[in-house]
């Protein structure tokens, strides 16, 4: 489960629908779930039409020292499928980084370009780069779909029965070198 095609071999052999994935490196085919494109505006309900819902937002978590933690794909990847190391959408040259409003960085008293161990509730992850990234918003971070998992609880929300990746709360502690 170290490599990428390990890990794509066994989400294609596991998870109904997914069988295509498992052969992804040697097609070097893009693929999807049947059914979930649209591609005219008729849904799959009774009236043919969509349905909104709205939700309350819930309360937010976390002190002075923690921050929210979001999960985003790259430019360089399909769902779960990382093609490249690199993303062009946020300028970054490598995955294994936690992108954080320089405030945040100042206030937290850290340094860009520093050696970190993120934790969460859930989990932790050790020796990530900490880098400066303007186009935060203070009081959150940005790190890589699917390494941050293990800061992600598999809880879900009742409701929608999806996990809160997008508000995971975490902390940080300097790696002395």
């Amino acid at each position: 489960m170290q490599r990428h095609s390990s890990i794509r071999d066994a989400i294609g052999k596991i998870v109904p629908g997914f069988d295509q994935m498992g052969q992804i490196d040697s097609t070097r085919q893009e693929f999807q779930i049947g059914g979930r494109t649209l591609h005219a505006p008729q849904f799959p309900t009774p009236t043919g039409r969509a349905k909104f819902h709205t939700h309350r937002l819930p309360e937010l978590a976390g002190g002075e020292d923690s921050l929210r933690l979001m999960t985003v794909r790259s430019e360089g990847q399909f769902n779960t499928v990382v093609y490249e190391e690199s993303d062009l959408y946020r300028g970054q040259d490598r995955r294994d980084v936690v992108l954080v409003h320089p405030d945040d960085i100042d206030r937290l008293g850290l340094t860009s370009e520093s050696r970190l161990t993120v934790r969460s509730a859930t989990g932790r992850l050790d020796n990530i780069l900490l880098r400066a990234y303007q186009d935060i918003k203070p009081g959150n971070a940005l790190m890589y779909f699917p390494e941050a998992n293990a800061l992600v609880s598999r809880e879900v929300d009742p409701q929608s029965k999806t996990p809160a990746f997008k508000g995971v709360v975490v902390t940080f502690e300097s790696v002395v070198r």
